[in-house]
């Protein structure tokens, strides 16, 4: 299995706990063009997500960026976490 899968696979698991435990309802069918504000992840899930992972990761992307960016897909928050992975 590829690195990108990894990484995407792990995301996707954590958004669907993250939902799992708040109520919420997110998109059953996530990939690389879902829209994070769509996907049923508001801004405090979206906090919790990259706290998570950076807990498990080690590192905060968004925190190592010169310039902040925020992703608007799924796609691209992944392509952000493997950009930064050590």
């Amino acid at each position: 299995m590829s690195e990108k899968l990894i990484m995407k696979e792990k995301i996707i698991n954590i958004i669907i706990e993250i939902a799992s435990e708040s109520g919420w309802d997110i998109l059953t069918n996530l990939n690389d063009d879902t829209v994070l504000l769509e996907s049923g992840l508001d801004s405090l899930g979206f906090a919790t997500l990259v706290a998570r992972l950076e807990e498990e990761l080690l590192y905060d992307p968004f925190s190592m960026m010169d310039e902040p960016v925020y992703p608007r897909t799924l796609g691209e928050f992944v392509k952000i976490y493997e950009q930064y992975a050590s």
